[in-house]
């Protein structure tokens, strides 16, 4: 209530990334100390399915921090203690670099929504390596990765090499970042042949860090586009499986602005290029797994993100086939109890439902969302 009533009105009079930046120091204060921390975590965590395994790894609830809201690594351990079973930061390049120029973030508030076109503004994967090694959040640690702007398109497999060697110390995964809408070119790396040669040498890498180690190999798993045909979606699938990939996150950003149904024509117009993430998304998010469920049947982990503001909205992305589930422009309009509130509304839906387990229902209703 004192988020919504109070919180939400003052930062939503501020310029968005003026807000963004405000949150995130906020909690850096708020949750400094490990102490602070710990006592957050007793008022914010829940485990309502007991540890869920996930490639390999154990997850405390289903419930992730989408990247974006901590670019360079600075809050993880907070945002842990605010309740997340994960923390996905970045999207990080192997050079820092500025991203685009401002304004570049939007709300539209009447649709629950975000337009960014950010373009993976980071201090650089060494810069955040470090800053990880020294303080980790207390949940499983997600890294995304993505191209350097400087680089070409025919030199990338070389850039997402280097920042992966600089993170592959601190990450529990990886995720590959090829469907940011605001990087040229970014998307061309979803294609079959381009996507194959990166996972490839990826995953070579890998395993040649790991065995040096002693250790497993990481987790690799790949962000998509929610702006893919069925066919693009096959070939995916195909090369994710092909190239031992753990498992697709889905999905990023779109381009189309057809979910807002509320926001003037004309305040859209205004915007810009850019991504539009939250509530729109949602529908075109849940299909999109549900497709890619029934392409994957089991061979890949879904994580489903996209217009997740509730413990309904959750339950559907699990209903079409995700594992396990993310947001961020939930945590914008929702305020800092939403992975709390999403756990203990997932658990209800879980008992109503009459599944014995969370994972009974995932992909339950995957042939009809998918033609929904």
């Amino acid at each position: 209530m004192l988020y919504r009533s109070i919180l939400r009105p003052a930062l939503l009079s501020l310029p968005p990334e003026t807000a963004h930046e405000m949150a995130v120091r906020s909690l850096a204060v708020a949750l400094g100390s490990k102490p602070l921390r710990r006592a957050a975590k007793r008022r914010f965590a829940r485990a309502p399915f007991g540890p869920l395994k996930r490639f390999g790894l154990s997850f405390s609830n289903p419930i992730g921090l989408a990247a974006g809201f901590d670019k360079n690594g600075r809050i993880a351990p907070a945002l842990a203690a605010l309740g997340f079973g994960f923390v996905e930061v970045g999207t990080i390049t192997h050079l820092a670099q500025p991203g685009n120029p401002r304004p570049r973030l939007f709300r539209l508030p009447q649709d629950h929504a975000l337009i960014n076109r950010l373009g993976f503004n980071n201090e650089g994967a060494a810069a955040v390596a470090r800053r990880l090694n020294r303080d980790r959040p207390d949940c499983v640690l997600g890294v995304n990765i993505g191209k350097s702007r400087a680089v070409a398109l025919e030199d990338a497999t070389a850039d997402y090499l280097a920042s992966f060697e600089l993170i592959y110390p601190v990450a529990d995964y990886v995720t590959i970042n090829v469907s940011s809408p605001n990087t040229p070119r970014l998307r061309e790396l979803q294609r079959a042949d381009a996507l194959a040669s990166l996972l490839d040498a990826l995953q070579k890498r890998n395993r040649e860090l790991a065995a040096g180690n002693g250790r497993s190999p990481v987790p690799l798993l790949v962000k998509i586009s929610p702006d893919i045909h069925i066919r693009e979606m096959e070939t995916i699938v195909e090369t994710a499986v092909r190239s031992g990939i753990a498992g697709l996150i889905a999905t990023n950003t779109t381009t189309s602005r057809e979910g807002l149904r509320h926001t003037p024509p004309q305040t859209i117009a205004a915007c810009g290029e850019g991504g539009l993430s939250g509530a729109p998304l949602g529908t075109r998010s849940t299909r999109t797994i549900a497709a890619l469920s029934r392409l994957a049947r089991g061979s890949l982990v879904i994580i489903g993100v996209g217009g997740i503001f509730s413990a309904a909205d959750a339950w559907e992305k699990i209903c079409a086939g995700a594992s396990l589930a993310q947001l961020y422009t939930g945590l914008i309009y929702e305020g800092i109890t939403i992975a709390r509130d999403i756990n203990e509304g997932l658990a209800e839906i879980v008992h109503r439902e009459g599944f014995r387990t969370l994972d009974e229902a995932v992909g339950c209703r995957a042939a009809e969302l998918a033609a929904a």
